[in-house]
């Protein structure tokens, strides 16, 4: 499903900020500031939530959807 042209594209290397996120049960702390990810797609438009695939798997979670505010070009 693609939405359209944001922020980000898909393959695009980025950071994202997944501190005090719960995801699926996962409660992420503070530190997890700068998770390394790539984009897969753009999953919702309004408001901006992108789909990204984790470098690093956190507790079994590898993809993950999170706000364009929390993600930052890598």
């Amino acid at each position: 499903m693609s939405i359209g042209a944001g922020m980000f594209q898909p393959n695009q290397r980025v950071t994202v900020d997944l501190s005090g996120l719960v995801i699926k049960g996962v409660a992420f702390s503070q530190n997890v500031q700068k998770a390394l990810a790539t984009v897969l797609e753009q999953v919702s438009a309004d408001p901006p939530v992108y789909r990204v695939e984790l470098l690093f798997s956190f507790k079994g979670i590898k993809r993950v959807e999170v706000p364009e505010s929390r993600i930052h070009p890598g």
